[in-house]
This record gives structure tokens, sequence and C-alpha cells, in this order.
């Protein structure tokens, strides 16, 4: 049934690229602080930068708190997601694999001119292919243009004994060719416009409507997450079938290192349903059977003691254009206990959350089940999650687990600690015009982001229902699905951080707090996130188009009391909001729209809301942006470097685990590509 997207809508706090939601200028003193970490003095929390990318380190708080065992157990889970890194690479686009190759044995072997303006420009570009997890752009979905020649590369390939095959290299030097890895332009084929792995290059959206609807049960209310772990193929004859990731099938020999450090992982476990969580694990990774994947989703969901966790698997379906196939991530997490107290209040509220909702009476659940929420520490990344790491996850996907087992929303808060620490100022003096806005930013901004995170992932995705008899989202929004679940999700979290209710449950000091955030979501929507884009673009993104479709249909609706003002100041444009009151009653309004449009499974009304304003860019603004973005000391996305977690050993015996904080990105991934290549050699 529904699939329920959850982690990855990004926001530009201070130039920083945060996904989910969240991020203030910096981290401020208050009481209702959300994050918990200890700091080290003198801890370098930004590596570099290049290109258009900021590289930032994190540190795991408490470690040393840990037991033996509790070590063991997150450095089994750790390097399970390593193991699958390469699945990621694969999936992203059919030759990653090959070119990454070719680029590690010329970073590791090239003994030349490492002075040459063409090296250095090989380097970046090996850099942003290694951020990417291929030779798209993690964000826009654009191939990357090499800023060196082919006969440079071909060189480079002759001096270190490497190759690369003709597709591979026509991949890298031709624009035209398999230009986007994700596209949502109608016009252009989803299928055919998409350079990502998951359908041959052969296959039209037309072959993929017509194999899930020959496959997919429409009466069924518990049905499995078709096509989440496979990829179509479509053979000479015209037949189509699925190739599953699993042991033994696509994927094997990751999936095989993956499961052997589970299965490790499932002894040192703190607990029995932890390691029920991971037998399942386990054998869905094996069979790739999906109703055990649903099987394991329940159990997983419903092990809410111990403090370590984890995602694993293949979870979000953003890189499809169709939304079925799940990309490959790892994140492990260990519990913030102050933090997470501090938060337990939105799980025991979120039923009067959706009981004040401004959506139709009917569209409301009667009882939301199981919904948890922790604040987390982050001890490793992998797949979809790193570089580029959410900074809030809510989980599983399958609209009747969630409604009838629950789910658990969890933020990473050594992740937003290491984004606030490596901010920089500069977009706070540029696009916010005066000092009462910007001391109320670096006031409450932090924390209002942090609640605009929790209210999305706890409330937001938990709320809702569908009318009976209407497919999933993905079946009758399409691909429009994405955008709107998480405006929805986005808009229950700003409709509440204005009520007064989040005072009285002390979650904030003040509606100032819920101020600072519409502040700060209005800029990002109508102006800030537009760095991001080249020059002449549409928005194409599924979370870009949400933020610009709430804010632009907001300013739009208040115009007539001039709610949100448009302000022309010596030649730079802000968007500022006069009426906050009312500004909170144009968001549930949009809220109480579009989640008619989900239950009612309006394709034409959702359409009509994206394409109308979630798509096109002002091109005279955006200009403006791009060039006031260029004055900006910190790139418009970040990532991290992973700390890497180093065992002890008396024989074959783990007698305790170290954390090291390495510091060169480049270093890391070439590590990663000695130590975790398990396909394509």
């Amino acid at each position: 049934m529904k699939r329920i997207k959850l982690v990855l809508f990004s926001v530009i706090i201070s130039g920083m690229t945060m996904q989910a939601c969240g991020g203030g200028e910096k981290p401020v003193e208050n009481a209702n602080d959300t994050i918990a970490v200890e700091e080290d003095e003198g801890f370098e929390y930004l590596a570099e930068q290049f290109a258009d990318l900021k590289i930032v380190k994190y540190r795991i708080p408490g470690w040393d708190n840990l037991s033996m065992k509790q070590k063991e157990y997150v450095y089994y889970l750790y390097e399970a997601g390593l193991s699958g890194r390469d699945m990621i690479w694969d999936q992203n686009y059919r030759h990653n694999i090959e070119i990454r190759h070719a680029l590690e044995n010329m970073l590791n072997n090239y003994s030349g001119d490492t002075e040459a303006a063409d090296w250095n420009n090989l380097v970046v570009y090996a850099k942003r292919v290694f951020f990417s997890n291929g030779i798209h752009h993690h964000y826009s979905m654009a191939k990357f243009k090499p800023e060196f020649s082919q006969d440079f590369f071909q060189s480079l390939l002759d001096a270190t004994g490497g190759s690369l095959s003709e597709e591979a290299m026509r991949a890298m030097f031709d624009p035209a060719f398999d230009a986007k890895k994700v596209n949502l332009d109608r016009e252009k084929g989803l299928v055919k416009g998409s350079a990502v792995n998951m359908y041959s290059p052969n296959m039209t959206e037309a072959d993929v409507d017509a194999y899930y609807s020959n496959v997919i049960d429409t009466a069924d209310q518990e049905p499995i997450s078709y096509g989440l772990n496979s990829k179509l193929v479509k053979a000479k004859d015209g037949t189509v079938s699925e190739e599953v990731y699993k042991s033994g099938g696509l994927y094997g020999a990751a999936i095989d290192r993956v499961v052997y450090w589970l299965e490790k992982a499932a002894g040192v476990a703190e607990n029995q349903a932890q390691a029920d969580a991971l037998q399942l694990l386990i054998e869905f990774y094996k069979t790739g059977d999906l109703e055990v994947w649903d099987e394991y989703n329940i159990a997983w969901a419903g092990a809410t003691d111990g403090d370590i966790d984890y995602i694993q698997g293949f979870v979000e379906v953003y890189n499809d254009p169709k939304g079925y196939t799940g990309s490959y991530e790892s994140i492990v997490q260990i519990k913030d206990f102050d933090a997470s107290a501090r938060m337990n209040v939105l799980m025991e509220n979120v039923q009067w959350f959706e009981d004040n909702s401004s959506i139709m009476a009917e569209h409301k659940k009667e009882s939301v089940v199981g919904v948890t929420y922790k604040v987390v520490n982050t001890a490793g990344e992998a797949g979809d999650a790193s570089p580029s790491t959410p900074i809030g996850v809510n989980l599983p996907n399958a609209n009747w687990i969630r409604a009838t087992h629950g789910s658990k929303s969890v933020s990473l808060g050594n992740i937003v600690y290491a984004y606030d620490k490596s901010a920089g100022t500069g977009s706070a003096q540029e696009f916010i015009r005066t000092e009462e806005l910007r001391a109320r930013i670096k006031e409450h901004g932090t924390l209002g982001g942090k609640l605009h995170t929790a209210l999305h992932e706890v409330v937001g995705h938990a709320s809702g229902k569908l009318n009976k008899g209407i497919g999933t989202p993905k079946e009758t929004l399409k691909n429009y699905a994405s955008t709107l679940e998480e405006g929805r999700a986005d808009l229950v979290a700003l409709y509440f951080l204005m009520d007064p209710k989040l005072v009285e449950l002390g979650l904030i000091p003040s509606l100032e707090v819920g101020r600072a955030e519409y502040d700060s979501y209005i800029r990002n929507g109508m102006m800030l996130q537009l760095r991001r884009l080249e020059p002449g673009a549409d928005i194409e993104e599924a979370h870009m188009r949400n933020r610009q479709l709430v804010a632009s249909w907001a300013y739009e609706k208040g115009m007539a009391d001039n709610v949100i003002e448009k302000k022309v100041v010596e030649g730079k444009t802000y968007f500022e909001v006069n009426d906050y009151e009312k500004l909170r009653v144009i968001f549930g309004e949009l809220l109480r729209e579009i989640q008619r449009i989900k239950s009612e499974g309006d394709y034409e009304a959702g359409s009509a809301l994206v394409e109308n304003y979630g798509v096109k860019v002002d091109q005279d603004l955006h200009k403006e942006v791009l060039e006031r973005a260029a004055k900006l000391d910190s790139a418009p996305y970040g990532g991290f470097i992973n700390p890497r977690l180093v065992p002890v050993m008396e024989g074959d015996l783990v007698t305790d685990v170290k954390v090291e904080y390495p510091e060169d990105f480049l270093g890391q991934m070439l590590e990663y590509g000695d130590k975790y290549a398990t396909l394509g050699k």
C-alpha cells in the first residue's frame, strides 16, 4: 500500500545543506534544546570545501560509556553497512563502479605531474563523484562535467594501466548521454529520461506500468512493497522480469558480506527483540522475499528497548523515477538519553496533534499508534545516507505497517550539531534584512528547526489516512507522490509551530521559536534554495519542489492581506512575514487540501499544485540569488567523513573498539574503495 517518504527534504541553513527538517544559524543555549553532545575542545568540524560541497566531521559522544558488548554490536552493524556500499554505486548508474575503479587506480598509482591544472581538476572531479556515489550530482541529479579533456583522462589510464569501456567513457564526456540520474519531467519520459540503474536502458514508463499493473494486487490491504529490492529488465522478445537483490541474485556478493556482519551483530544484540529482527533482515537478504521484509519491519518497529539501533536495507525510493525500488542505505545509531527524554512529550501527545490538525475530520486517524521518537548519535553511515546524510528519519515506509504496528522516528543529534558547528554566518547577513530578524534566528532558529524536524517526522508522517478503496499515493499521485507527502509533513510541522500548545508542553519557551522557523522556511522556499540550481533550470528534485510549493502558495494566498511581503532594498530582494497568525491559517488550509488530495487520490489537483507552484523558477530572482550567494563563505551542500571504528583483537575475540576521526575525505574514499569493494572486480 502506501509508502510514506521519510527523510530527505533538504533545508539550507547558514549556507549548509540539511536533509530532513531543521537547523539554525548556530547552536544556542536553551533548556529545550534537543541535542546533548560533548564537545572536544579544538575538534575541527569543517574538513574542507571544494566545488559546491562542504566536508564535515562528526563525533560519537559518549562512546566510552558503552559496554564492551554494545561497542562490539555497533562495530558489526557499522561493518555491515559499509560492506553494502557498492550497491548504491551500481543502483545510481550502471557505469559508476567501472568509472570509480579507474579514478581510484589513477589516484593511487599516478606518478606524473600532480601540480598541473588538469590533475587538480581531475582530483576535484573524483571527489565530487565519491561524494555523490556516482557521476551524477547527489541532489540536482545532473551529470558532472569534467574540467579536463578526454585525451588527458586517456593519458592517465595509459600511465596507470587502467581501462574504461567505450560507453563508460562516453558517459563521462558526452554531456547529452545519460545526462540526468532521475528525471521527473514527464515529457522527457520518467524512465527513458533517467540514467538510474533500476531499469534496463531499453525500458519505458509504459513497460513499467504494464508490468506492475499485472503483479500488484490492488485489493490487498497489507500489500508487499512491490519492486523494492529488484531491477526491472526487458528481454529482446519484450518480456519484462525482475532481477532480485539477494544472496545468489543481483548484488549477491555485496549482500553476502552484509549478511556476514549482520549475523555477528545478531549474536551480540542487546536483547532478544533486536536479535529476532536482525534474523528476519538476514532472511530477507538471503531470500529476497518481500513478505519477510514486512515481517522484519514489524519486528524492527517493535524492538524499542536498548541503546543501539540502525537503519539497514533498500529503503528510500526517491532515486526511482517510478517510486518502487529502494536505494541501499545504512545508519548506525546510539541513543542520546537526555535529549530523547526531553522529546518524549511528542510521543505522548501525538493523538492530540492529530485531533487538532486542520485536516478534515474524515481524514484524521482515530488512533495514532506505536510512534516512537528518539534523538540518537550516529556511529557510521553508508550507501544513500553517506556522505550526504539525513538529519531525521521516520520508518518503516509501508502505510499499513505504520498504521497497525507503529513507526520509529529519530533525529541524528551529533549530525545536526556538527552541521551547526561547521556553518558560516554569511547567509544571515546576506539574505536577512534587519538586525531584529537576525537576532530572532540567532536566538530561536536552532530550536525552531529541531522542533520542525521532530514534528515533521513524528506527527507529520504519522498523520492522516486514505479513504477506503483508494490506492497507494504511488499509484494515484504517481510522480507527484513524494513532493506531496513531504509537503504534507512539512505543513503539519509549520501549523503546530505557532500553536500555544507547544509552550504549554514545555517544548518551546515562546512562539518566537515558531516565528523564527516561519521566517526561515519562507526565505528558503522562496529564495535561498535556488542557489543550488543551474542558471535557467526549473525545479525537478521532489523536496525542493515541496518547499517552493508551500512557500509560493502561501505567498500568493496571503497577497491581499500582505501576509508575506516581497521587499527590494538597494537592489536586493527579501521575503518577510508580516502576519504570522494569518500565515499559520494559510498553512492549515494548504495542509487540509494536500491531505484531501492524498486521501482521495486526486491526481489532477495534486499535479496542478506541484506544477503551478513547485516547478517554475523566477529566472531574474534566481540570477540575483546566485550572484549574492557567490559571495558567501559556505558551500550550498554538505556531507560527512565517517569516524573509523577500529577493533582491538585478542585472537578471534574483539576486546575493545576504538574510535578514530579521519580528516581526509579523499583518503577515506580510497580506503573504502580498497576495503569494501564487492562488485565489478
